[in-house]
């Protein structure tokens, strides 16, 4: 009897530690680099260029890995199977907004952004119903960047073909479209507020560049006690919240609840009607980081965008003048060019496309968490844990993109001219957290482009193929770098 219980136990041993084995294997996490304490794999790594380093890692380590950035741990997916699979075919268990203690910092876990669960739910699906409402991606939104487009043209042909840097212009007319959506009119290029705010807004970008800020994100409460740019940029954020809550309190005054203006007004409305609920998401505080969330987005990718592709545009003089027979062709030279031409020039949207493709505005894209414990392919990744689908490889996969480096229109063109969709081109992103403003970037982007080709021709202050289109890499976005042109009229 002794012998049997002895061989009992031991059996029992024997069945735990294999239990024990297969349930380590089911839960094998994505391979990484040794971290160190504290540090991570942040000494592993160019804080300059992340998306260098992230790339040699994965030829080491494959398309999902682990590294950390600082202390905390993150799940790197790394091409455009990978983020497919996660971002779209599981949509919903990588849903969760990753916590950027900056962006925290900024949004304070509200708006749409950087919320989670039932906030962000609601608010997004109030967000994109509304801004429907609004006119995006309607008739009227088209006739007011048609209208927004014809001011930016006029303000460029008083430069009198002196060379300048457009960034300014182009930021202020993309910024009244979303300014006439949500505070429900632009405002003048020469009003003081919205210089104000557009200069806080140019400050906070090159503030993005300071290393102070990158560590940030990473050591946010040794950062915390340490001045710096980071200190600055924070600082910019508040006046702009300032001057979004003092625009709330004059609607909160001045609105017929039975006739809403704008987003403001409509959020408001919401508000009355939740009043009776406790646990209600819509309150002062979160229409003010959604506001500031919508400002923010529809001012800058939009705006960084068309500076981006202006410059391209003279480095290749000879796409420049394609583009523009295709416009004259279309639409001439009197009429104001609208959404509908679009699908009859095959060639401008194939140049945005490629614009958008080769600029890769934001590489890292924005992190996401799995908001439970997850399987994906062979690995377990436990509920919280930071994902980075990255955007980059995506949208230079050489597969779907030959001499992906290349700026090639051809890369969203049939053989025979017509314009060649692509699973492949996501710098919205994809899936649940998909950028909210893609359809209106989408208008203005083709609007203000072929409405600045259809009247000016752009003169470069250097040889073309002088002319360097590499970005400035920053913490966030790609950028490129500044420069002067002269707007030719035709």
């Amino acid at each position: 009897m002794e012998l049997l219980g002895m061989t009992t136990i031991l059996l029992l041993i024997c069945i735990s530690c294999l239990l024990l084995v297969t349930t380590g294997r089911n839960r094998k996490q994505p391979p990484g680099p040794i971290t160190l304490p504290l540090a991570g794999n942040m000494l592993q790594m160019n804080p300059k260029n992340l998306p260098e380093s992230l790339k040699k890692l994965s030829e080491k380590y494959g398309p999902v890995f682990t590294i950390h950035l600082g202390p905390r741990k993150t799940v790197v997916l790394y091409g455009y199977d990978v983020v497919k699979e996660a971002l779209i075919d599981q949509a919903d268990d990588f849903s969760g907004r990753g916590n950027l203690p900056l962006l925290e910092r900024i949004f304070k876990g509200t708006g749409i952004l950087t919320s989670n669960g039932e906030t962000w739910k609601q608010l997004r699906r109030f967000a994109l119903t509304t801004l429907r409402d609004f006119g995006m991606g309607k008739r009227s939104i088209d006739e007011r960047i048609q209208e927004e487009a014809h001011f930016l043209v006029e303000r460029i042909r008083n430069t009198h073909e002196k060379p300048f840097n457009p960034g300014r212009f182009l930021t202020h007319a993309v910024s009244n479209i979303i300014c006439s959506i949500v505070f429900g009119d632009r405002f003048d290029y020469e009003d003081k507020k919205f210089l104000t705010l557009i200069n806080l807004l140019d400050e906070n970008r090159k503030y993005q560049n300071a290393i102070q800020t990158r560590l940030y994100n990473f050591f946010p409460t040794l950062m915390d006690f340490l001045p710096g740019p980071h200190k600055k940029m924070l600082r910019n954020i508040e006046e702009v919240d300032k001057f979004i809550l003092e625009i709330i309190a004059q609607h909160q005054e001045t609105r017929d609840p039975t006739c809403p203006r704008d987003f403001i007004d409509a959020f408001l409305n919401k508000m009355d009607q939740e009043k009776g609920n406790g646990h209600s998401v819509f309150t002062v505080e979160s229409l003010s980081r959604t506001t500031l969330d919508l400002f923010l987005a529809g001012t800058g990718t939009t705006s960084i965008t068309l500076r981006y592709g202006l410059l391209i545009l003279q480095k290749y003089p000879e796409i420049q003048e394609k583009v523009q027979k295709e416009i004259d062709r279309v639409i001439g030279r009197d009429r104001r060019p609208c959404m509908a031409d679009r699908s009859q020039m095959p060639y401008t949207d194939a140049v945005i496309h490629e614009i958008q493709r080769f600029i890769d505005l934001v590489p890292l894209n924005l992190p996401h968490t799995v908001i439970k414990d997850t399987k994906f392919r062979n690995y377990f990744i436990p509920k919280d844990t930071m994902i980075l689908p990255l955007l980059g490889p995506v949208l230079h996969d050489s597969k779907e993109f030959p001499n992906p480096e290349k700026f090639d229109p051809g890369h969203f063109l049939n053989a025979n001219g017509t314009f060649k969709k692509s699973d492949f081109f996501m710098p919205f992103s994809a899936g649940k957290r998909i950028c909210a403003g893609e359809g209106l970037a989408r208008m203005e982007l083709f609007i203000f482009l072929t409405s600045i080709l259809q009247n000016f021709t752009l003169k470069t202050v250097v040889h073309h193929k002088d002319i360097d289109i590499t970005p400035l890499i920053s913490a966030i976005t790609n950028a490129p770098r500044p420069y002067d042109v002269s707007f030719v009229p035709r």
